[in-house]
């Protein structure tokens, strides 16, 4: 993988360990896996970025980090990938969810006209099958991910090392 292009984009390491809004982690970000470039905590944080992404709940940066702790992923390509699910992509995407909760529930999905007034009652009526169509995508987008990453990494390391053969 390659790692120069990936750390050109990625925050220093001491500017997250020293930042105030994540002094509540501990010594726990002093792991050095937390933040190295390997096969494994990268595809591990795609796992998490990419679940993380497909929730529709407020504070989604900080539950990728949680969970990066937990399973041992790469933080900041974890918090990274919950951007995925931004203003713009979020519409689509959470519909689409929606979509996919409605038929796994087997519940005909309504339709939406977005009033303010009667945006409460429709939340109301769309939570359960949005929770449950974001939590399946989340999972099955987020399993894939790990995996097409996995082997994109060792697909790249083999081709480095049979092009260094030829040389």
């Amino acid at each position: 993988m390659p790692r120069k292009l990936i750390k050109k984009y990625l925050p220093d390491e001491s500017s997250l360990r020293e930042n105030k809004h994540l002094s509540w982690l501990g010594s726990s970000l002093h792991d050095p896996s937390l933040w190295h470039l390997t096969r494994k905590s990268v595809s591990r944080a795609f796992l998490v970025g990419i679940f993380c992404a497909f929730l529709p709940v407020p504070f989604q940066m900080i539950i990728a980090a949680v969970l990066a702790l937990v399973i041992r992923s790469n933080i900041p390509i974890s918090v990274g990938l919950v951007w995925l699910t931004n203003p713009l992509t979020m519409p689509p995407i959470f519909y689409f969810t929606y979509l996919v909760g409605s038929y796994l529930l087997n519940t005909p999905p309504m339709s939406i006209d977005f009033d303010l007034e009667k945006l409460h009652h429709i939340l109301e009526q769309i939570w359960w099958p949005l929770l449950t169509g974001s939590v399946f995508c989340g999972v099955v987008f987020g399993v894939i991910s790990y995996f097409v990453t996995s082997y994109f990494w060792v697909w790249h390391v083999r081709r480095t090392w049979s092009r260094r053969r030829l040389k």
